[in-house]
């Protein structure tokens, strides 16, 4: 299957016998390569590749560093950290190792890479989870993080054929889940009733769907609903926030005619002189009661309706 334009693969092999651009080893800190995929790496590859890792560690847990690959049909070993010298590992620890891996594939510029199943050797971590953290961690690559990437193929390989079952069950379809469910929405939104002496802030809608409405948009990826809050007001109001308090939480399908969203309402206090913004045509400040005779986009009415009750109350 593709994301972006990156193919992601499965396959039953040994990873050192692979002719592709990186492969990556499941390292423990030290960089020191003993057993499992390390030491088929260094076996089939040759000592130069540990020589070359020891040389660049320590480094952190969940970190990664790269070498040249000796002997091995591939260009380049990226040794990923996924434990120290106890063997203990985790799910952050996993979590990390697989991103900084993608993230050194990416400053070596190269166009495939291949990944074992991270912590799952001595680290003893359970194929299934390590094949879901991996397969979450490159979704957000590629889709969040770096859509631009120069990564065109990305292959999971795994030895043995229980670990390949595994990945196969878990990776794809889980993949196939995250694009063509979870991409279709909800999609998370806020809305802000401002309060000032003179009443509630109410925007015009310069976009569909048109009509009055409490500012607020669309959260954006790494952003708090808070932060989205105070950055949605600014932007549309021209005010700056403050005193955030939750209302209530709106996820009833068809309440915003374009996607099926689900808005988090704050209250809050404002600093500043109200104007409407680049995203909204015009603006106006009304007690509650005026507010609920506009043309009122969304449930807008039903948010208002409710915050009037709960003041009254």
């Amino acid at each position: 299957m593709k994301i972006r334009d990156t193919e992601i693969k499965i396959i039953q092999s040994d990873i050192a016998e692979l002719k592709v651009d990186a492969i990556v080893n499941a390292a423990n800190n030290k960089l020191l390569m003993g057993g499992g995929v390390a030491g088929a790496i260094k076996r089939k590859g040759g000592k130069g590749i540990e020589d070359e890792a020891v040389k660049k560690g320590p480094i952190e847990i969940g970190g990664a560093v790269s070498t040249s690959a000796g002997s091995l049909p591939a260009k380049y070993v990226i040794h990923a950290a996924t434990m120290g010298l106890d063997f203990k590992t985790d799910e952050a620890k996993i979590r990390s190792s697989c991103a900084n891996a993608l993230k050194e594939a990416e400053r070596l510029k190269v166009r495939s890479i291949a990944f074992p199943a991270l912590g799952c050797g001595v680290g003893g971590f359970p194929e299934i989870g390590a094949a879901k953290i991996m397969a979450q961690e490159v979704f957000r690559y590629i889709w969040f993080d770096q859509p631009k990437t120069s990564l065109k193929e990305i292959i999971f390989v795994l030895f043995a054929r229980p670990a390949y079952e595994a990945f196969t069950r878990n990776v794809l379809s889980y993949l196939e889940y995250i694009i063509h469910k979870l991409q279709q929405g909800p999609f998370i939104t806020v809305d802000i009733i401002i309060e000032l002496n003179a009443g509630v802030v109410l925007i015009e809608r310069s976009n569909p769907p048109f009509g009055w409405a409490i500012p607020g948009g669309f959260v954006d990826y790494n952003e708090s609903l808070e932060d989205c809050a105070v950055r949605e007001a600014k932007e549309e109001t021209s005010l700056d926030i403050y005193d955030l308090v939750q209302l209530h939480t709106y996820s009833k399908p068809g309440r915003d005619p374009r996607f099926n969203t689900v808005t988090t309402v704050f209250t809050a206090g404002a600093k500043g002189v109200p104007k409407a913004g680049s995203d909204a045509a015009n603006l106006r400040v009304l007690k509650p009661e005026a507010a609920l005779k506009l043309k009122l986009a969304f449930d807008h009415k039903q948010v208002i309706s409710d915050y009037l009750k709960l003041r009254r109350k």
